[in-house]
């Protein structure tokens, strides 16, 4: 069957991995997909295939076990991940900022203890920056970490963390005051501590609790959950990079590299949905005649599938921008501002052609329209975006002089 989003200048090896990750896709992922959701089952049979095929070490270097490959290459297996079921590429794409972050910030002691067990998946990670009441605000964190000896105590109340419970290791982002003096900028004296934990909910470690799951509208299988820390003590050999006061830094680089997943995960939910709105238009017949022959659904077939081409095209290209050692906060915002309200967009247009039956729940639509909302909050709101967007704006055409 023809494909759209189809990208140019890939590897043979791409290629070959994008191709091994669809028919796992096809055979593992679709067939039970909606089941699973419905049931709001984590879907542990999907990880391990997902563990076997080297996914979990995809973009760890070489040396560390891993796989070695461009974000360029990660971001084309989310699209097909989340072209299956978006909650999968979830649980990947936190494991993988982690990864990410410790690759590009970890000390050598924390890269050679951390990725090779992170590429097999052996170790499986979260990221913890935002907190009930923060929105949107990182430099309003309340969360706290301490000096204490050769310890921090950390103390504090996160949220929203994908992989909260399956996670063996979370990135967690508190402030940390000390050698800050009064006045200092709010992400100067931020932290990331690396908080080793057992898999599971309630107290997963002395001064850690996972309360447990949060029932969402959308997103299901994958856990999402609260991180609260009374009197945690973290190792200062647990601090990202080994200094204090980069953590707002760390985390950014992380949610960049975050945003191109978010793309990647809105253009492989949009290719889906448009494959069910333009199979079920040829089947559904109206007035004696598929309705794929009216104008009307012509139309709306034309502006999906347009839709879902400019979005491919701006994701891919945040991706390789990355990938050249370029500075590409202003791609990947645009990449993932567009690709998330195309989803969306898309996404219902679908679930229009369906009619009646989108509203049911024997039809794979429905599960997609419940989850594209996601997408619009994921790794900064379209607002945070368009603010990113215009700021890189007006520094590229300042008026000079």
């Amino acid at each position: 069957m023809a494909r759209l989003a189809q990208t140019e200048g890939l590897t043979d090896i791409q290629r070959e991995i994008l191709s091994t990750v669809r028919d796992f896709v096809d055979k593992e992922i679709i067939p039970v997909a909606t089941e699973l959701e419905h049931r709001d089952e984590y879907p542990t049979q999907i990880v391990e295939g997902l563990k076997e095929l080297g996914v979990f070490g995809l973009m760890i270097p070489e040396e560390y076990g891993g796989l070695g490959e461009s974000l360029l290459t990660y971001a084309l297996t989310v699209e097909e991940i989340a072209r299956g079921w978006m909650s999968v590429s979830g649980i990947i794409n936190t494991h993988f900022i982690v990864a990410y972050m410790l690759k590009q910030h970890g000390t050598q002691e924390q890269k050679d203890h951390f990725l090779p067990k992170m590429a097999a998946g052996e170790i499986r990670g979260a990221f913890s920056m935002s907190e009930p009441a923060l929105g949107s605000d990182v430099s309003a964190i309340s969360s706290k970490g301490v000096r204490d000896g050769d310890d921090y105590v950390l103390n504090g109340q996160k949220m929203w963390l994908t992989n909260g419970g399956s996670s063996t290791l979370v990135a967690v982002l508190c402030r940390t005051d000390e050698g800050h003096p009064e006045g200092t900028a709010p992400h100067k004296s931020m932290t990331t501590f690396l908080v080793e934990k057992e898999a599971g909910f309630g107290e997963v470690r002395p001064g850690l609790t996972i309360p447990g799951k949060i029932e969402k509208m959308g997103y299901k299988g994958v856990d999402t959950t609260e991180l609260i820390m009374d009197g945690l003590r973290v190792p200062a050999d647990r601090v990202l990079g080994g200094e204090s006061g980069r953590g707002f830094y760390h985390m950014m680089d992380g949610v960049e590299v975050g945003r191109v997943n978010v793309a990647a995960r809105g253009c492989g939910v949009a290719q889906r949905a448009f494959e069910l709105g333009v199979s079920y238009a040829q089947q559904r017949q109206t007035f004696g005649k598929p309705i794929a022959q009216h104008q009307a659904i012509q139309f709306k077939l034309a502006e999906m599938a347009t839709k879902v081409e400019a979005a491919h095209a701006m994701m891919v290209n945040a991706a390789r921008k990355k990938d050249s050692g370029q500075r590409n906060d202003l791609e990947a915002g645009m990449a993932k501002y567009l690709a998330s309200e195309y989803c969306k967009e898309v996404v219902e247009d679908a679930f229009r052609i369906h009619g009646g039956y989108g509203f049911s729940k024997e039809y794979e639509i429905e599960r997609l329209y419940r989850e594209a909302p996601m997408l619009l909050i994921g790794e900064g709101t379209a607002e945070i975006q368009k603010m990113i967007i215009g700021r890189r704006l007006l520094e590229e055409y300042r008026i000079q002089g």
